[in-house]
């Protein structure tokens, strides 16, 4: 699975016509490394709003040729529908999904309008978090007037657009300009409640949405301020937009939300707001549904603030807690129960997840069972090879950090270390993900390295990435080691033998992934990068070797008093 994910939604001025939104959409999918995940067509707007998500380089070049198609086949010059409007491609932005920051989705924006503007001659401008003026990061600003405006805007200093032509001339008219920016990822959510009435769910609307509500006093007249001015109630949440509404299909009210900033309103914080007001007006959230898309992250974290709900409540009572050190599995299953998002419409992850929608492995070695990972290991094929075995170990001696953590904070006996075993776990999950993904990584590396040498291409470049995957196994290797450590001082003793198998495993992993680091840099020409990388991991092998054999020896010896003792008891 790619680590980088950016996602583009470009709003095309088209809703009607599908063979000419078709052959848009099959330019924009016609890029590698990205996906169109979705195409919703408006009639009436005349508009269609296209996902796109990937790496980012390719959905950089996936939009260019959106928007170059969309300049081909839309005639502006004949446009009409119900939504604002003033280009072919109206408006394209970035969204940061998994590994990119705002700022980059910004620099995306910059770099794409850059080639639109000198390469297609469309006028460009820059909104939102891209935005070269204040008062050009509110789109409608921009927009102002539509289309009919630009006939008199363009040539003017004040419009002078950032990348492009600022002139009308017949090119111009057809196409239009174009807007380009970065924004906040946007969860459109609908929590189902058991009633039909949609007043209650438009009373919980008002009261949650980030705008909040006019207050009314008793006799329900509003409450006025002394100049007369209507008193405002905050919202409950920041950056949502909410409403109510009454379902026909579902036979159930909605609380409908846009979620416009998940990193400050994440999706269980609207679920839980929800709840709470409508238990006020006597009714009851049954579930909720999310329309569309949504990032992996924003169910990992609802995953993890349930869990640690339950275990508050457990720990209140004395009993065995939990800890959020499970697989991520675990932690969208429990976020989808936990919210009910099953309650009027499947919910399957591999379809709603959109890292899971564009992710497009070479191999899939770590999806194998043991059996057919060592059988495929043992014909042979070069790859999978030695790096590959390497990360596995590495994987293994991670996922048995974790278990020994999760049984520590359920025992009373290491009650004092509790807080430690609930932050070794999730790094020790977040550790095995990072090297299951290295076992493919390492062999797609090799592949790209002879599929190189037999095309004549970058060969020098296959090489590099093949010695970056197994010194990323390498390094990792040492903290593996340190949480085994931890948990053989200070986690549960029944379980000591499997905090020193995790170092060993982690020591063999090290050990592997260094032969692996070695034998590549033999075949690299860059004598500066080599001698970098070999000195790196030369540090990160030292490391590992030497609090490795630490950890036997103390393991050893409990061991062995514990041999002592129980053959002394006998």
């Amino acid at each position: 699975m790619s680590k980088n994910i950016v996602e583009a939604v470009p709003n095309i001025s088209e809703g009607q016509n599908r063979e000419t939104i078709d052959e848009i959409v099959k330019a924009a999918d016609s890029v590698g490394g990205c996906r169109v995940l979705d195409v919703d067509p408006g009639a009436a707007t005349n508009r269609t709003v296209i996902t796109i998500a990937g790496e980012p380089e390719a959905v950089i070049e996936s939009c260019f040729q959106l928007i170059k198609r969309a300049g081909e086949l839309i005639d502006m010059r004949k446009h009409t529908g119900e939504h604002p409007r003033h280009g072919a491609t109206d408006v394209c932005p970035f969204v940061p999904v998994a590994g990119v920051t705002m700022e980059d989705c910004a620099d995306y924006a910059r770099r794409l309008g850059a080639r639109v503007g000198e390469e297609l001659g469309i006028p460009v401008y820059l909104y939102e978090k891209a935005a070269s003026k204040p008062e050009w990061e509110k789109l409608p600003n921009i927009r102002k007037g539509e289309y009919e405006a630009l006939h008199d805007k363009l040539g003017k200093p004040e419009w002078k657009p950032d990348f492009g032509p600022n002139e009308w001339n017949d090119r111009i008219a057809r196409t239009g300009v174009c807007t380009i920016g970065a924004r906040n990822f946007l969860i459109a959510y609908n929590v189902n409640l058991n009633t039909r009435d949609p007043g209650v769910a438009r009373d919980i609307g008002l009261t949650i949405r980030d705008n909040g509500r006019f207050i009314r006093n008793g006799e329900w007249k509003f409450e006025r301020d002394g100049n007369g001015n209507k008193v405002k109630q905050p919202g409950k949440l920041q950056c949502c937009k909410a409403t109510g509404w009454f379902i026909e299909e579902y036979q159930t009210a909605q609380v409908t939300m846009n979620l416009t900033d998940i990193s400050v309103t994440p999706l269980h914080m609207g679920f839980e707001a929800v709840k709470e007001e409508a238990e006020k007006l006597g009714a009851r959230v049954t579930g909720s549904e999310v329309v569309g898309l949504l990032p992996l992250s924003s169910m990992l974290e609802a995953g993890k603030y349930y869990i640690e709900k339950q275990d508050r409540g457990l720990s209140e009572t004395g009993r065995q807690g939990k800890t959020t050190g499970v697989p991520r599995a675990e932690l969208i299953e429990v976020a989808i129960r936990s919210m009910g998002l099953r309650d009027v419409a499947p919910f399957n992850p591999d379809e709603k997840i959109i890292e899971f929608m564009v992710a497009e492995r070479e191999v899939d070695l770590s999806g194998m069972t043991c059996r057919a990972f060592s059988d495929e290991l043992s014909t042979d094929s070069p790859a999978p090879g030695g790096g590959s075995a390497a990360a596995l170990m590495g994987s293994l001696g991670a996922s048995l950090d974790a278990m020994v953590a999760n049984l520590s904070v359920k025992s009373r006996k290491c009650r004092e270390h509790w807080d430690l075993m609930r932050e070794i776990a999730p790094r020790a999950q977040a550790i095995k993900d990072n090297l299951l993904d290295a076992i493919d990584d390492d062999t797609a590396a090799f592949n790209s390295w002879m599929d190189a040498a037999r095309a004549g291409g970058d060969v020098q470049d296959a090489v590099r990435r093949a010695i970056e995957v197994p010194l990323r196994v390498l390094r990792q290797c040492p903290e593996i080691i340190d949480l085994a450590s931890e948990l053989e001082e200070k986690g549960l003793q029944a379980s000591v033998s499997d905090a020193g198998v995790a170092a060993a495993a982690a020591r063999a992993a090290g050990v592997s992934a260094y032969y692996n680091v070695l034998i590549n840099l033999g075949d690299l020409e860059d004598d500066v990068y080599a001698d970098d990388k070999r000195n790196k991991a030369e540090e990160y092998l030292e490391e590992t070797l030497a609090r490795a054999d630490s950890v036997f020896d103390r393991v050893v010896e409990k061991l062995k008093g514990k041999m002592e003792k129980d053959s002394w008891e006998e």
